[in-house]
This record gives C-alpha cells, sequence and structure tokens, in this order.
C-alpha cells in the first residue's frame, strides 16, 4: 500500500516569530537601564544573560539582526540627549550608526556560541567590537562602552586591574555565564552536570576577580593634600545661544571666585590652593581681549591662588584651540594644555558639505577646532593637576596619558550647556568616578552648569553640585603618585581580549571548515 504523506509542519505561530526580537530589544533596553544615573549596576550582567540567551544557536545573518534591534534598544534612550537642541535627526542618526557595531557584536556572539565556553569567547567578541568602536569613525565614539555603566559595585576594582576593557569584559562574561546556567538548567534533568558546573564558573568568576581586586582601590593622600575650589558659575540660559552669552559666563565665573574669596576672608571657606573653572569659562580670547584678561586676572588676585581657565583661544597661526590655562595670581598666563580628542560634530564638521545634505545645523560650526598635541601637567601650587577635557574622559588613553605624565589629581573641565537637564551629565560624570579608581587618584569635575563633582581615588562622590546652579566646592583632596596595572599595562590587557574574540571567531571557522570538508 502507498503510504500516506506526512502532514505538513504546523506552523509557527507568530508571536513564537517575534519573541527573539523582542527579547533582544529588551535585553538593549535592560542595559540601557544600567547606566547612571540610575544606580542599578547589577541590571547589566542580567542584561547580557538575556542577550547571550537570544544569541546562542542562531545563525550569523540572524545574530547581526537581533544584535541590531539589541544596540537601537540600547542606545536610542541612552544617546538622546545629542538631539535635545538640534532636533532627532543627529540623534537618530548617530543611534543607527553606533547600533551596528552591537549588531556586528551579535554576529561574531552567534558564530562561537557553538563553541566549548562560549560565554569566554563571546566576551572577547564583544570587548574586541567595543575596541573597534572606540576608534572608528572620526576618532571613535566610545559612549555607552559597559565599564561606564559601573561606577560602583562589585566589579569595579577590576578598572585598576586592566583599565575599562577588563571592567567591561567582567560584567559580559558574569552575564553570559548566567545566560548558559539558566539554558542549560532548561534543558538538564541534573544540575549537577558538567556543563552547568561549568556555567556556575563562567558567572562567578568575574565577581571573585573584582572581589580579589578590592585591595588595589585606595584613596589615601600618598604626598600629603591640597585644597581643591571647583567654581561653577552657570550661565544665564541653557541651549545651543550659550556662546551667544559668552561675556556673562566669564562674568559669572569671575563673580562665583570672588564670592568664594568673600567667604575665605570672612573665615566661612578654607583658602584655596588652586581653583578649577570648567571647559567654555571663557569662550572670550583672554590674549585678544583686554577686558576678559583683566577680569580673569581680577579674580586670580582676589583668591590669591593659581586658576585653571577654560578658554576658547585664536593661536598666532589662526588655529581655534579649546584650551586649558595655568592662570597665576602674579604671572598672569602661564603654561597651556590644548584639548587633544575633539568631539566630532561639535568641535569639528568631518565632510562638511555631504552632511548638510541631511542637516543644515552642521554651519553651526564655524570654524573646527585643532586638536592638541602632547599631553600637558599643570603644576598649581606644587600640585601636579592633569587635564582631560570634557569629551577626552571617554576615551583611555587621554586620561592615562595624563597620568603617566605626573598628574597626581585629574580635573575634567567639562561644558554641559547645550545638553539641558539630560542625562549626559551623570553618564559623563559615572565615566569620571570609573576612571578615579582605574588610575587611582581623585578626579575633579568643574562644569559650567553641573554637575560639578569631587570625586575620591575609591571612585565615590565626596560633594556635588545641583544643576544650573551656581555655586563652588572646596575639598582637601589626597595627592597620589602610585600608578595601577591598569595604568602600567596600557593597552595590553585590551589587546589580549581582543585576541581572544578574535580566536574565538578562528576556531569556529576552523570547525566550520572541518565539518563541511567531513561531509564531502
Amino acid at each position: 500500500p502507498v503510504e500516506a504523506p506526512a502532514p505538513p509542519p504546523a506552523p509557527v505561530p507568530r508571536y513564537r516569530k517575534l519573541l527573539r526580537p523582542v527579547l533582544a530589544a529588551a535585553s538593549g533596553l535592560l542595559l540601557y537601564a544600567s547606566f547612571p544615573p540610575r544606580p542599578l549596576w547589577w541590571l547589566a550582567p542580567l542584561a547580557f544573560a538575556l542577550f547571550g540567551l537570544v544569541m546562542h544557536g542562531r545563525r550569523v545573518r540572524a545574530g547581526f539582526g537581533l544584535g541590531y534591534l539589541a544596540g537601537l534598544g540600547f542606545l536610542l534612550p541612552l544617546l538622546v540627549w545629542t538631539g535635545v537642541e538640534v532636533g532627532p535627526v543627529p540623534w537618530l542618526g548617530l543611534a543607527a550608526l553606533e547600533a551596528l557595531f552591537v549588531a556586528a557584536a551579535g554576529a561574531g556572539i552567534a558564530y562561537v556560541s557553538r563553541l566549548p565556553l562560549w560565554p569566554l569567547w563571546s566576551a572577547g567578541v564583544w570587548i574586541a567590537v567595543e575596541a573597534a568602536r572606540a576608534r572608528v569613525p572620526f576618532g571613535g565614539f566610545p559612549w555607552g562602552k559597559v565599564a561606564f555603566g559601573q561606577p560602583e559595585g562589585v566589579f569595579l576594582p577590576l578598572a585598576a586591574v586592566g583599565g575599562t576593557p577588563m571592567l567591561g569584559f567582567a560584567v559580559v562574561l558574569c552575564g553570559f555565564g548566567l545566560g548558559e546556567l539558566a539554558r542549560r538548567l532548561a534543558v538538564q534533568r541534573r544540575v549537577w552536570e558538567r556543563g552547568v558546573a561549568g556555567a556556575v564558573l563562567l558567572a562567578a568568576a568575574p565577581v571573585a576577580a573584582g572581589l580579589a581586586a578590592l585591595p588595589l582601590v585606595d584613596d589615601g593622600a600618598e604626598n600629603g593634600t591640597t585644597t581643591v575650589a571647583l567654581i561653577q558659575g552657570n550661565v544665564p540660559r541653557m541651549g545651543l545661544d550659550f556662546a551667544s552669552q559668552r561675556r556673562a559666563v566669564l562674568d559669572y565665573h569671575v563673580r562665583e571666585t570672588k564670592k568664594l574669596a568673600a567667604d575665605v576672608k570672612a573665615g566661612r571657606a578654607k583658602q584655596p590652593d588652586l581653583v578649577l573653572w570648567p571647559e567654555n569659562s571663557s569662550d572670550i580670547d583672554p590674549y585678544a581681549n583686554a577686558d576678559a584678561y583683566y577680569a580673569i586676572d581680577e579674580a586670580a588676585k582676589a583668591i590669591g591662588a593659581p586658576i585653571s581657565v577654560g578658554a576658547v583661544v585664536n593661536s598666532k597661526k589662526g588655529e581655534l584651540l579649546n584650551e586649558q590655562i595655568l592662570w597665576d595670581p602674579e604671572k598672569g598666563p602661564t603654561t597651556t594644555y590644548d584639548k587633544r580628542q575633539l568631539q566630532p560634530f561639535g568641535e569639528y564638521m568631518p565632510y562638511r558639505s555631504f552632511f548638510r545634505i541631511f542637516s543644515s545645523d552642521v554651519d553651526l560650526v564655524h570654524q573646527d577646532f585643532t586638536p592638541g598635541k602632547k599631553s600637558v601637567v599643570f603644576d598649581m601650587a606644587g600640585t601636579k593637576i592633569g587635564p582631560v577635557t570634557c569629551y577626552e574622559a571617554a576615551f583611555d588613553w587621554a586620561v592615562r596619558d595624563q597620568v603617566k605624565a605626573g598628574a597626581q589629581i585629574i580635573s575634567v573641565p567639562s561644558n554641559n550647556a547645550t545638553f539641558d537637564r539630560s542625562e549626559m551629565t551623570y553618564q559623563q560624570l559615572a565615566m569620571s568616578r570609573v576612571r578615579a579608581v582605574e588610575h587611582s587618584r581623585a578626579v575633579m569635575v568643574p562644569v559650567t552648569t553641573g554637575v560639578t563633582a569631587v570625586i575620591r581615588p575609591d571612585g565615590s562622590v565626596a560633594q556635588k553640585t545641583k544643576m544650573f546652579t551656581a555655586d563652588a566646592l572646596v575639598a582637601e583632596v589626597p595627592k597620589r603618585s602610585s600608578t595601577t596595572p591598569a595604568t602600567e599595562l596600557g593597552t595590553l590587557p585590551e589587546w589580549l581580549l581582543v585576541a581572544l574574540g578574535v580566536g574565538g571567531i578562528g576556531w569556529s571557522v576552523a570547525r566550520t571548515y572541518k565539518a563541511r570538508k567531513a561531509r564531502g
């Protein structure tokens, strides 16, 4: 008798088809929720547990698509501040571009997910993609590195071991280990089987490593202390037109400095050894404008301490510089530091004619800034201060260079006036907290509009201001000269972790080739 044909497979319910895309986007949203200002650092491993489960066993193409959804879920809310004043086009464009890196990570993770110990190789793939994202295009955009969502918590001490790559790797590995543990428990009847034990080990090892690294976190004063004043002058109005208020912004910082000087004279505040002003506190070139020069000089004499002034300067060569000027109360302007890592589309406009097609706002950048060429440490009343101007704090090399040049304290002068009351300032503050632990240095964050903060070498915030409020902070700050393994090792941990990810992909390629050859 003729056998009846097999019945067609039952159609997959629509909700089943949508489940993985929805979970991929949810993993990105969960990762976003782990970032400041929310103190929910522990959500990050859970986000990667979910991400790993979604990616496990997928084809490369599916991994790319699911990774892109996860990237959008993470970066769209994280970077919404980029469109506060210029509309949604730059925000959506930047998020869509950066999500491609997460998509690439998804493809790589899907490819290595069938290997033994796949969480290990997958975490390496993620760090390899973060390394690429921190370098290309236009010098890279490290904003949103996993490490920057960990300014507190059990993993943070690992920043002192291997910098932000090691810290991020630990978080991702823990998450993938948790995902593998959940997967194993769902398919195995006996919890003591070898695969479960391996998953437990992969999830627990980063936590144990973080606890083991705790002795590297120290906020003691190795070279005595110094009294630092941070000035937050505020601006008349928030938004892009802060530049039209240049004289008012300078006057506000002069006023707050003189007000502090009066408090010192009256015994209400301690005499500072040095004073830090934020980026763009003088957008009037004091070398070319006598009134600006006089105002800053008067403030320095009133407070009786050197001031680090954030100024916009036109050099003799016609270059526009974002400059920190060491202003001595007796000698006037002396040493300068020119910002080296400039912000594309903010301080210079790459491919101006091309991007003008999408938005005329490119012409808000009338003249491109010129990047500085070297690290410079200020000697301020016997204390070595390493300026790291605003956007530079996101770049590992920029901070490390200043510490290796001898900085005992790091200063991150910033201007967030164009980003309203968005989360941007809290995201940037978290970076500075991570940098404090990474290099075992106190980090001072003077900001035009807030949040200005004093950060201890252990990453905790000693003092901070409110946003859009004129204020001054005075704090006794420890000076430190010892270096952490992260400072000394430089990029080595990152490249080792990149090699781990690339090695996992190479192993997958070899296994695939061998399997195809065996099939003929």
